[in-house]
């Protein structure tokens, strides 16, 4: 049969649909977890983590990755864990069940801790935005942290409060989840190390919004300084009937008080307040303004607090599954651990045994006129 050029049109078209479905079907999805909290009180915390790591997910896989010769697609398998142990438990069992490589998250410590011994029990790599200590010390080698521990934090703004700011009689309040007292509790020890004395202790819950009690009685002891271990949620209110009862002491916290939406509750009534971060300005980040552009072009605003690490603990573990050449927990996990990177909030990201951090770095913040301000940093590079 003689050919025309409409059979030969039809043959190259042919040719066309089954190479292009050759290679759509070669893409293999690679399935990893992501659980933070998505609604409620922290839901911009965890919104914020999601926006960091679902750049990650776009820029690998716009490399068109090839792992054991596939190309292969990050896909992310989203759950609000609602900031509940309870709730962060059950999400975990339900992405292992789902068949998930990885894990990115979760944010809270309280939730974390719990959820890693699913995670750790299931062989599947975690890297969490959790600061606790307890979290990588275990004894899990499948878990990994996103900033730096609460250890280096307390010791550095405990230390800072009495040397730097002169204070030397100060309260302490904790909202009782392991995030909130492991950061006073060790805010506590550097302080006193650095010759405070703490004149009261006080604890409260994530969900209370009435604190005139306990602030009533922190008052007749007349602190400098009220440091607090817990969210924004409970902070702003706080901060406003200091002033309210006309508490002269200066309120401190740690990051998950350095946020935007402190400032807008908290109105007038943030000026003063120090809050530390576990990390570097944005500023002052390697990667900084190259992800900052990024990340205003995909959103149409700022970063706030925990987005950039969130990329940079992604990205850790996507680039350790192409070293490994395996989406294999278990084959990219040793590479996981001897991660070794430039990232965008450090020159050299990279783990000590326990999974921690190696070189983090600590900044103090003041609000003047309304904005966060940098006061020091201490480490980090």
């Amino acid at each position: 049969m003689k050919l025309t050029m409409k059979h030969c049109a039809v043959a190259a078209l042919a040719y066309v649909a089954v190479v292009t479905g050759a290679n759509a079907q070669a893409v293999e999805d690679v399935k990893v977890g992501f659980a933070a909290p998505l609604t409620g009180a922290q839901a911009h915390y965890g919104q914020d983590f999601l926006n960091g790591v679902t750049l990650a997910v776009e820029d690998f896989n716009s490399t068109k990755p090839v792992i054991d010769g596939k190309q292969v697609r990050i896909v992310l398998d989203t759950a609000d864990d609602q900031a509940d142990p309870r709730v962060g438990t059950t999400v975990a069992q339900k992405l292992v069940d789902d068949g998930i490589k990885g894990m990115v998250g979760h944010f809270n410590s309280g939730t974390t801790i719990p959820a890693s011994r699913i995670y750790a029990a299931a062989g599947i790599p975690q890297v969490a935005m959790a600061t606790a200590p307890e979290y990588t010390q275990q004894g899990y080698k499948t878990t990994f942290r996103m900033m730096t521990s609460d250890t280096q934090q307390g010791s550095v703004v405990g230390t800072y409060a009495v040397k730097s700011l002169g204070f030397k009689k100060i309260a302490i309040i904790d909202d009782r989840t392991a995030y909130g007292q492991g950061l006073a509790d060790q805010f506590e020890k550097a302080a006193k190390a650095a010759g405070a004395t703490i004149v009261d202790r006080e604890y409260t819950n994530d969900k209370a919004v009435d604190f005139k009690a306990v602030l009533t009685k922190i008052k007749a002891k007349a602190p400098d300084g009220v440091f607090y271990g817990g969210a924004d949620a409970q902070a702003a209110p706080m901060v406003k009937q200091m002033k309210e009862l006309n508490i002269k002491s200066t309120l401190m916290g740690g990051e998950m008080v350095k946020s935007d939406t402190f400032l807008k509750v908290a109105g007038a009534s943030a000026d003063g307040v120090v809050a530390s971060l576990a990390g570097l300005p944005m500023e002052n980040m390697p990667g900084g303004q190259k992800y900052l552009d990024e990340y205003r072009k995909k959103f149409g605003k700022d970063p706030e607090t925990y987005s950039p690490y969130g990329y940079d603990g992604a990205m850790a573990m996507f680039l350790a599954m192409k070293a490994a050449n395996s989406t294999d927990p278990a084959k990219y996990l040793p590479f996981f651990a001897k991660t070794d990177m430039p990232a965008v909030t450090s020159s050299d990201l990279g783990y000590d045994a326990k999974g921690d951090l190696k070189n983090g770095g600590i900044t103090v913040y003041k609000v003047v006129d309304g904005k966060w301000t940098t006061l020091q940093t201490v480490g980090g590079k």
